[in-house]
C-alpha cells in the first residue's frame, strides 16, 4: 500500500515538472528568439542585442514564474474555498450529502443494501466524508503547499535555459547577421526537438508536432526581423 502511494506521488510530482517546463521552455524558446531577430534587423551591434535579449530573459523569467505561482496558489485558495463550503453542507446539510454519498455508490453498480452500509461506514468519520466529497463530487484533490513556489522556480529557469539558446551566438560573434543565422540554425533545431517530445509526450504525432513548434518559431522571429526593416527603410 505505501509502496503504491508513493509511486503515485512520483508520478505526480513528474508531470508537475514536465508541465513547468514545458510551459517554460516553449516562451523561452520563442519570445528572445523573435526579440533577437527583430533587433537584428535593425542594428549591427551585437551588444546591443544581447544586452537586450538578458534584459528581456530576466524580465521574462520572474513574469512567468509570477504567473506559475499565482496559478499555484489560486489552486490552493480554490480548494481551501471548496473544502470549507463542503465541512458546511456536511454539518447543516448532512441528509442531503449522505444522500449523495449513497448515489455514488448506486452508480458503482452495489445493491441496495450495500449501498446503505457503505454510506453509513463512510460518514461515521466527517474528515474522511468531506475529503470524498472533494475527490468524487467536486473532482478536487488537495494541491502540494509546496507546488506554487516550486512551479514558480521550474518555469522561471526553464524560460532562462530555453532563452539562452537563441541567444548564446550573439556572445560570439559580432557581426549580428551572423550572429542571427546562426541562431536561426540552432533554434530551430531545439524548437524541433522539443516539439518533438512534448507531442511524444501528450500523445501527439511527434514528428508533426516537432514541425508545428519549429514553424511557430520561425514565423515569429522572421515576422520581428520583417517589421524591424520595414521600419528601419
Amino acid at each position: 500500500m505505501t509502496d503504491t502511494h508513493l509511486h503515485h506521488e512520483e508520478h505526480l510530482e513528474s508531470s508537475d515538472l514536465l508541465t513547468d517546463i514545458v510551459i517554460g521552455m516553449s516562451d523561452g524558446l520563442t519570445v528572445p528568439f523573435a526579440l533577437a531577430a527583430g533587433l537584428s534587423g535593425a542594428v549591427d551591434s551585437t551588444s546591443v542585442i544581447v544586452l537586450a535579449g538578458v534584459a528581456e530573459i530576466a524580465a521574462g523569467s520572474i513574469a512567468m514564474g509570477l504567473g506559475g505561482f499565482l496559478a499555484g496558489k489560486t489552486e490552493q485558495d480554490h480548494y481551501a474555498s471548496e473544502l470549507k463550503r463542503e465541512y458546511w453542507e456536511v454539518d447543516h446539510l448532512p441528509e442531503k450529502e449522505e444522500e449523495e454519498v449513497r448515489v455514488f455508490f448506486e452508480g458503482l453498480g452495489l445493491s441496495p443494501a450495500l449501498q446503505q452500509e457503505a454510506t453509513k461506514e463512510l460518514i461515521k468519520d466527517k474528515d474522511r466524508w468531506v475529503d470524498f466529497m472533494m475527490k468524487h463530487e467536486l473532482g478536487l484533490d488537495k494541491p502540494d503547499p509546496k507546488r506554487a513556489g516550486r512551479s514558480a522556480f521550474n518555469i522561471g529557469m526553464s524560460y532562462i535555459v530555453g532563452g539562452l539558446v537563441p541567444l548564446s551566438p550573439y556572445f560570439f560573434i559580432d557581426d549580428s547577421i551572423k550572429a542571427l543565422e546562426v541562431s536561426v540554425v540552432i533554434t530551430l533545431i531545439c524548437l524541433f526537438i522539443f516539439g518533438y517530445f512534448k507531442s511524444k509526450l501528450t500523445g501527439v504525432n511527434p514528428l508533426m508536432g516537432g514541425l508545428k513548434v519549429m514553424m511557430i518559431g520561425a514565423a515569429a522571429a522572421a515576422t520581428a526581423f520583417a517589421i524591424a526593416k520595414l521600419i528601419e527603410g
